[in-house]
């Protein structure tokens, strides 16, 4: 392999473009025997002359003129190569793989999107909102490197950062007698025929353990891949539900009504999820700390 410099390949383009070796020295910062040192190490690297000097004149060799080209596009991509990852750095360029759960995609994430865009309005942002499962899913394969869901428990292969704990709710019709009280128990809505999402799910699982908890049996009247497909039913007098406290206004957009649960509840940690052992890039590290900025200062 040939040992070839950078600062040797900008010498010789320099010196071709001024065919003078004085001039060329002082554009480069160098003294001439610095610069003469440069070109022999290239000459010498290469195995022949690139430069023909006389006392008088600088010519290229017929080889240094068919490298000259190259050299100078060998320069004008490290340059560009150079400016790119500079860019990405301060955050003038930069993308940002996300995944989230729909909830917070479509409840909380805009409120940190929106000052993110505005501070380093040139970083691509590219959101996938998909369930909790699958954001889990998208950072192990690293087809994203930041993940929005609930606490997946301890993985060896992913870190969790929490940023807040989130309570569940009870989800009922707009006429349901349970209304009538400020809160409702798990027991009360385990026995009003329980609408959940389907196995596998994080969620149901929480939701059966609780109910399981309060010696009830755990027997959905319903099952729904979608919350907002379980809001809905809800809506329209199908049974009830217990949901992320983060879903509620989509539950209220579907026409149900929320309550707090009695007691003990339930909550669940929801936090960043990212690869162990894989650095951020500068942008989705950016992200990140905004992300942190914005819930755990409260």
């Amino acid at each position: 392999m040939l040992n070839v410099t950078i600062k040797q390949v900008r010498a010789f383009v320099t010196v071709a473009r001024c065919r003078s070796f004085a001039e060329a020295a002082d554009q480069l910062f160098l003294s001439q025997p610095a610069l003469s040192v440069a070109i022999k190490g290239l000459e010498d690297a290469l195995g022949g002359k690139l430069l023909v000097r006389s006392t008088r004149t600088l010519a290229l060799s017929p080889e240094g003129e068919a490298f000259l080209p190259t050299a100078q596009r060998l320069l004008a991509d490290w340059d560009t190569a150079l400016s790119d990852v500079s860019s990405q750095f301060a955050l003038r360029t930069g993308r940002v793989s996300l995944a989230s759960m729909p909830s917070f995609a479509a409840g909380l994430l805009p409120e940190v999107l929106t000052p993110f865009k505005h501070q380093y309005p040139d970083v691509t942002i590219t959101l996938q909102d998909v369930v909790a499962e699958e954001v889990i899913a998208l950072v192990r394969s690293g087809r994203v490197e930041l993940g929005i869901c609930f606490d997946p428990g301890k993985q060896e292969d992913l870190q969790f950062s929490p940023l807040f704990e989130d309570r569940f709710v009870a989800v009922m019709p707009p006429n349901h007698p349970l209304l009538q009280s400020r809160k409702a128990s798990i027991k009360q809505l385990a026995r009003h025929g329980l609408i959940t999402l389907q196995s596998p799910s994080h969620i149901g699982d929480l939701i059966r353990k609780a109910v399981e908890a309060e010696q009830e049996e755990f027997q959905p009247a319903l099952e729904a891949h979608q919350l907002m497909t379980v809001g809905r039913m809800v809506a329209t007098g199908l049974g009830v539900s217990i949901v992320p406290a983060l879903c509620q206004p989509m539950m209220e957009m579907a026409g149900a009504r929320c309550l707090m649960l009695q007691g003990k509840g339930i909550s669940e940690r929801v936090g960043i999820v990212t690869r162990r052992r894989y650095p951020l890039s500068a942008a989705s590290q950016a992200l990140f700390t905004f992300l942190q900025q914005r819930y755990l200062k409260k």
